[in-house]
């Protein structure tokens, strides 16, 4: 089975692209590849932190590679939290982050938000670009024990409950990663 590198120290990320690919490709992080340091996302998008990431380990590890950023973004509070989105509130905390963002949103009628992958893939040398939207609410209250980050308040549209609420496998059909990770993966398999 091919070997992929996904550019992340992140094991729920990992586990959401595993499932994913399962069958597919042995997918590594940087835990399998005992990097322990941090990539600084210095970019203002996400396709620049994504390609930061993925150029990184290329030259580093000399392996095919992806990596991916992503981010909720918010027209109500122009944009943000966008590419802040995991240091939103400054200590790096799930639970800090949706706090902030819910008292941010405390005076607005607006609560529309998306969220947003974009996922770089160095293959054979070249890198290439895939994007994942999904559309959804912010809901006044967190609900749900699953996911991370943003999920407890996130509820996309179309759906009744946010992605802390649904199975990996419900939301592995959905979300942003997924759809972008769908488009990496009818890439690859061209390719082959």
């Amino acid at each position: 089975m091919p070997q992929l590198v996904f550019a992340t120290q992140n094991e729920h990320k990992t586990e959401e692209i595993r499932a994913a690919l399962s069958g597919q490709y042995e997918i590594l992080n940087l835990n399998d590849l005992d990097f322990s340091g941090e990539i600084e996302e210095t970019e203002h998008t996400f396709a620049g932190n994504a390609s930061l990431k993925s150029k990184f380990v290329a030259d580093n590890f000399k392996l095919d590679c992806f990596a991916d950023d992503s981010g909720l973004e918010l027209l109500a509070l122009n944009g943000a939290p966008g590419v802040l989105s995991s240091r939103y509130a400054g200590t790096g905390n799930s639970e800090d982050n949706m706090d902030l963002l819910l008292k941010n949103l405390e005076e607005k009628t607006d609560r529309s938000a998306r969220f947003k992958t974009v996922i770089s893939l160095l293959h054979n040398g070249e890198n290439h670009l895939f994007e994942g939207i999904i559309n959804g609410t912010i809901r006044t209250e967190k609900a749900g024990r699953k996911g991370f980050g943003y999920d407890a308040i996130f509820q996309p549209d179309g759906y009744d409950i946010t992605f802390a609420e649904m199975t990996m496998e419900e939301k592995n059909k959905i979300s942003h990663r997924a759809l972008a990770l769908k488009k990496m993966i009818d890439f690859l398999k061209q390719k082959r």
